[in-house]
């Protein structure tokens, strides 16, 4: 149940994140969450969107560098400690989380956790076994 992220390698200028956010909308993309990383002399936009592969091409076609990454979506209790619960469970396990960002979903009660891992495929095992609800891009695309 992976979904793909369109990670973005942007110039660290005035105007050019809007340039990204001008392009997504004039193509109907729709940004689910975002994360911006960022340098002296660029960024590194990651988005969760409604059609990463749509997204990707309209990117690359403005001559943006952007490519899909397949991460995992994690629905974690939204209480003090739930996120803890969560990157221990991994530590047991030796998952080593590369990055991760998050978002609040409130009708669910849910923080909704993006996490980077070498092996997705793994981790979504690991997140089956302690029954912690994975998201599909069909589900966050509703949220």
């Amino acid at each position: 149940m992976a979904i793909d992220q369109v990670s973005v390698f942007i110039e660290n200028r005035e105007g050019r994140l809007a340039e990204v956010s001008r392009l997504l909308t004039a193509k109907g993309v729709n940004i689910r969450a975002l994360s911006l990383a960022d340098t002296a002399d660029f960024g590194v936009l990651r988005l969760i969107v409604n059609d990463p592969a749509s997204c990707a091409e309209a990117l690359k076609g403005a001559g943006f560098v952007a490519r899909t990454t397949e991460v995992i979506a994690l629905g974690i209790e939204d209480q003090p400690g739930g996120l803890d619960a969560v990157l221990g469970f991994f530590a047991e396990h030796n998952v080593n989380v590369e990055y991760m960002y998050a978002f609040v979903e409130k009708t669910e009660g849910k923080a909704i956790v993006v996490f980077k891992t070498r092996d997705t495929a793994a981790t979504e095992a690991l997140a089956r076994e302690k029954n912690i609800p994975i998201l599909t891009g069909d589900m966050l695309a509703k949220l």
